[in-house]
């Protein structure tokens, strides 16, 4: 008897034991373990497992020390799998890219005029309609690479409104209805904008801030459409591991209508909001301060020096090479500049412009070194950076302003830019580790939907400079390729740098976002293809 006594009690001792570890070990939301974690903290530090609770990182180390430590509702083991930051984009258009998923005919990709006729057919036959939308043209791609015209758009569908966005997003091919519309022809003149003409006509094709007045043609969505687009937009953003998103331009309304659907918890991706530059918008924002909510920033405002290279918009100092009659366009005067950018800076606002050509980039460093004066916090932002002088490399660091760069705008546009550039030119096209040099830090997105949404994508194509069937087999002046760390940077902690984020996002560390993503491949150890 007295042996039995003395073996319940030692099991009671042991429960007891056992119970006490349990509860003295702290109770989290989720614990993912046996993890190959990028933190990608300063040290760029690797770890085993981490604990979260109500949305935030509580603890990351090793297996051991988070096991022993914690107990959670949720247990991932991730099989060894590789853990990386919730990826960021840096620049996108996230509400266009909506849109476009609902109402536009997707036409990347195609290689022909005729392709383009067709996929429109299908489009229109699916989705009839007054107007016949669509995006992604790209006349590069063609043989003969020519603009079109629209006489085929009048042979196919007669009497229909159409209006057709190139992939760049600076130029468009409008119907004939479209222009008696807009009142466009031949002799129309709008400054940073340009008419096309062929054979003494207008060809339909127009460029910058006269493809902006054809636009302004189309009937605005329905509130339910722009809801249900964004909801969709958003899917296709988890789909590929996006948890935040800078959306370059948005006007009062629609940023009103992303913090509504964020507070009713039906957009739960983070968006960080430029707003546009007219009056209304920068005052109704401005006025208010830096907005910084759990789901939305307001901090920036986007503006345009010029256009894109793949319709010659964009500005450059000295001709293009393959079209000797003009260098490009000046979007906007001085006079608007500079009253963005004073508004701006009195309200502690970034301002983030558009600059594609070596011109462009020019004359924006200028405009840009009136209110910086020297290195600064400001993290004012050029946005693309894709052609720069030799001379203004060096004014990025000297102003502290930060290089947003797209690199699949690199590995899209390389089998041509060196005929619009020329061989001297082409050398500082796309020199991200030349600009990343300057400040040490630089921006990445994907300016979806102008490029594919994935960021595995803009990370191939920062490291390997090839488009993804492998070609250049030697890939594309590989001296500014980013190492893969500075590219797994630029899409995760530079991002959220690049909005004012770092001590909330972009690295998992303890009292950040919890926001993760696990590959099945680990893309800094993976062969390249």
């Amino acid at each position: 008897m007295k042996t039995i006594t003395t073996a319940i009690a030692s099991a009671i001792a042991t429960i007891t034991l056992i119970m006490s570890s349990c509860t003295s070990k702290n109770a989290v939301d989720l614990i993912v373990h046996n993890a190959n974690v990028y933190t990608v903290d300063a040290a760029f530090s690797k770890a085993q497992a981490f604990a979260v609770k109500d949305g935030k990182f509580v603890a990351v180390g090793n297996e051991g020390d988070i096991m022993n430590r914690f107990v959670a509702k949720e247990v991932i083991d991730a099989e060894g799998q590789a853990v990386y930051p919730g990826f960021m984009d840096g620049h996108c258009h996230f509400t266009g890219y909506g849109e476009n998923l609902v109402r536009w005919a997707n036409l990347k990709g195609c290689r022909s005029y005729d392709e383009v006729i067709e996929r429109l057919k299908v489009h229109d036959s699916l989705h009839p309609s007054e107007w016949l939308l669509g995006r992604g043209w790209d006349q590069n791609l063609w043989t003969p690479a020519e603009f079109p015209d629209n006489d085929r758009l009048a042979e196919v569908f007669p009497g229909k409104k159409v209006l057709l966005t190139r992939v760049d997003g600076h130029a468009v091919l409008v119907s004939k209805e479209v222009l008696g519309l807009a009142g466009i022809d031949e002799n129309y003149h709008q400054d940073g904008g340009m008419v096309i003409v062929k054979d003494g006509r207008c060809s339909g094709v127009l460029l910058d801030n006269t493809a902006d007045v054809a636009k302004a043609m189309i009937p605005p969505m329905t509130r339910e459409e722009r809801i249900h687009a964004l909801l969709q937009a958003q899917e296709n953003c988890w789909a590929v591991g996006l948890r935040s998103v800078t959306d370059a331009g948005l006007d009062i309304e629609t940023i009103e209508l992303i913090d509504s659907l964020q507070e009713a918890g039906l957009l739960k991706i983070h968006v960080n909001a430029m707003v546009n530059p007219d009056d209304e918008t920068m005052d109704h924002f401005m006025s208010q301060g830096v907005i910084d909510k759990d789901k939305l920033t307001v901090r920036s405002v986007k503006i345009y020096a010029d256009g894109a290279l793949g319709s010659r918009g964009a500005k450059l100092l000295e001709p293009y090479s393959d079209a000797p009659e003009t260098s490009g366009l000046i979007l906007e005067s001085d006079g608007f500049y500079n009253h963005v950018c004073q508004k701006a800076h009195e309200a502690g606002y970034q301002v983030c412009c558009h600059a594609i050509g070596d011109g462009g980039v020019h004359h924006i460093l200028d405009i840009y070194s009136q209110y910086l004066k020297g290195q600064n916090d400001l993290r004012w932002r050029i946005e693309h950076s894709q052609v720069v002088a030799e001379d203004d490399f060096d004014r990025y660091g000297q102003y502290s302003v930060i290089p947003s760069i797209q690199t699949t705008h690199c590995t899209s546009d390389m089998d041509w830019a060196g005929e619009r550039l020329g061989e001297d030119r082409i050398k500082n096209a796309y020199a991200y580790q030349r600009l990343l040099q300057e400040n040490g830090w630089l921006i990445n997105g994907t300016d979806f939907p102008i490029e594919d949404i994935s960021p595995i994508y803009t990370f191939y194509a920062a490291v390997a400079r090839k488009h993804l069937d492998g070609t250049p087999r030697e890939g594309f002046q590989m001296e500014n390729a980013l190492t893969r760390e500075q590219a797994l940077r630029s899409i995760t902690i530079w991002v959220a740098k690049g909005c004012f984020l770092e001590d909330r996002k972009g690295s998992i560390e303890v009292g950040k976002d919890a926001d993760f993503v696990i590959l099945d491949r680990d893309i800094m150890t993976v062969e390249e293809d």
